[in-house]
């Protein structure tokens, strides 16, 4: 039940709307103070009236009932107290009749949104700094699936630029087939670092004929770079199965290359496209924007003109609700750009594209450069993360079995947690000892809360039927925490925010955990202990469904 709209409901207030109220009603900062607060200030002006009195008037005509035992105003508020146990059947029994669909719905039903998320760079190996998107995007995907969506993953592959002519001609001089085979990536990796500390004149120019190669359709080149992909696909796709990241298109830049003529050619007729210094834009300074480069004074496109025409195939394509843009905060111009020239275009549907900005993420010794050779693999990180994670399990608890798998949960938990407990926005600074820590808010944390509830439902079993009274507070805060996580997935999904879910989960587990330690539950008697086995066993759902929709694995044991 939705407690908020069910209070504006019954409220009786001339001049004052449901839809008003309902929005105006807020989470108190004091549980004493009651489960809802409806602040009666930003009506005075119209109902001209003081707050006090609003509220006054407002809490003596509320009428209790079964869900809102006491409504009672205090100092311009009306403070309402949900019945604790009416709310605890209800969102027990809800979420034991749902079980791994708890917190989901149909609100999504036959509307796509598409996510372009990941895009990793032909022949470059994953590093770190793809993490933010490759997770936040993946969580997406699963929270819009989870609300009803149809989502559309989409991993908008780097494979256009000079860069490729570069590599060929890297490969061309000191390449040898077997060693690249055998060595893949990183094989391919180190001729590009090879190059641009090594290349002359010569080789630069020798660079882009191989690239110019490539576009015209060259047989032997376009083998050679259809082989690195093939070796960068088996890689990356190996690292997705490892976070539990899939993807419907693997769809990248060169996909678009037959379709950016038919956008150059719309821009030309409907007179956006201009001339400058010899280059083809469109004039966005009426809009305090740069110029958008679509073409270069050479004939080549841009970033734009590859991100025009993507968007204008996913349109036409999937018919998208919402198209979902996971890439860093430095390409806030780019988007604004892009986005603009569709709108220019007449293009009414690009309202609904959204850039979904993130912050940067690297270790505690800063930036990279994949030219340099400086980067930190992401495989690695992971490979740390899990070697850590086993090492404590083993000290934790020697005797658990298939310590492998749940070291595996949780090393690779640890690091999508990582990039998603903190609002998507800011930069992160990842550290292995603050990720891996069974205190504090982490998915370590949340994991051993899982693994803690498991226990207490393998002992006792969950009841075949319970009563629900006089319910402890700590009861009671679990019981409002459980019914709050449809709430917080559908937040997360209007705020592209995942973060929403993360901190979730740990404040679900954090009362659980008090809950746990205050109130006996396998020695408690009679209705006591069958109440507070259905309330674990909720609470466990819950919490399972949080780190599944983050693409972190629960172990059963730790």
């Amino acid at each position: 039940m939705d407690h908020k709209k069910y209070i504006a409901h019954k409220i009786k207030a001339e001049g004052l709307s449901e839809e008003e109220i309902c929005s105006a009603i807020a989470l108190p900062p004091n549980p004493e103070m009651g489960d809802y607060a409806l602040p009666c200030f930003k009506f005075a002006k119209a109902l001209r009236k003081s707050p006090v009195v609003i509220a006054l008037d407002i809490a003596a005509n509320f009428s209790s009932d079964d869900v809102i035992e006491r409504a009672e105003a205090v100092n311009g508020y009306v403070n309402f107290t949900v019945n604790k146990a009416a709310l605890a059947r209800e969102v027990i029994d809800e979420v034991l009749a749902s079980g791994e669909r708890y917190g989901s719905s149909e609100e999504g039903a036959g509307r796509t949104v598409c996510i372009d998320y990941s895009s990793v760079n032909i022949a470059k190996p994953f590093h770190i700094g793809h993490l933010s998107t490759t997770a936040i995007g993946s969580a997406l995907y699963k929270i819009f699936n989870f609300l009803g969506y149809r989502a559309v993953g989409i991993n908008h592959l780097g494979d256009y630029g000079t860069q490729f002519g570069k590599l060929i001609c890297a490969y061309k001089h000191w390449g040898d087939r077997d060693e690249v085979q055998k060595g893949g990536i990183h094989a391919i990796n180190d001729l590009y670092v090879r190059f641009n500390s090594e290349a002359d004149e010569e080789m630069e120019r020798e660079a882009r004929e191989y690239f110019r190669l490539i576009e015209s359709g060259d047989r032997e080149a376009n083998e050679l770079f259809d082989w690195f992909k093939e070796l960068t696909l088996e890689y990356v796709k190996g690292i997705y199965r490892q976070l539990n990241v899939t993807f419907d298109s693997y769809a990248g830049e060169r996909f678009y290359t037959d379709k950016m003529g038919p956008v150059i050619d719309e821009l030309r007729e409907k007179g956006l496209l201009k001339e400058s210094e010899g280059a083809q834009i469109v004039d966005l300074e009426p809009y305090g924007m740069p110029p958008c480069l679509i073409l270069r004074s050479d004939g080549a496109s841009l970033y734009a003109t590859r991100d025009l025409a993507a968007a204008i195939y996913r349109k036409k394509t999937y018919d998208f609700y919402k198209c979902l843009y996971v890439v860093a905060y430095q390409q806030n111009l780019h988007f604004k750009q892009f986005f603009k020239v569709l709108e220019l275009m007449g293009k009414e549907w690009a309202k609904d594209l959204v850039h979904v900005a993130y912050g940067m993420v690297s270790l505690e010794d800063g930036a990279m450069s994949t030219r340099k050779g400086k980067v930190v693999w992401l495989e690695d990180v992971i490979s740390r993360c899990r070697e850590k994670a086993y090492k404590i399990i083993s000290e934790k608890n020697p005797a658990l079995e298939n310590k492998e798998n749940v070291a595996e949960k949780v090393g690779v938990g640890a690091v999508i947690f990582g990039a998603l407990y903190n609002s998507k926005i800011k930069d992160i600074v990842f550290s292995y000892d603050k990720v891996l820590s069974f205190e504090g808010e982490t998915s370590v944390y949340v994991q051993y809360t899982c693994a803690r509830a498991n226990s207490v439902i393998e002992k006792g079993g969950v009841p075949a039927s319970y009563v629900a009274s006089d319910l402890l507070p700590q009861e009671a805060e679990v019981v409002k925490a459980v019914a709050s996580f449809p709430q917080a997935v559908k937040d997360a999904a209007e705020k592209y925010e995942p973060s929403i879910v993360a901190r979730y989960a740990v404040d679900l587990a954090q009362k659980f955990n008090k809950f746990y330690f205050d109130c006996k539950i396998l020695t408690a008697e009679g209705d006591k202990r069958d109440f507070r086995l259905a309330l674990t066993a909720a609470a466990l759902t819950a919490l399972r469904n949080a780190l599944t929709l983050l693409g972190i694995g629960v172990p059963e044991k730790m």
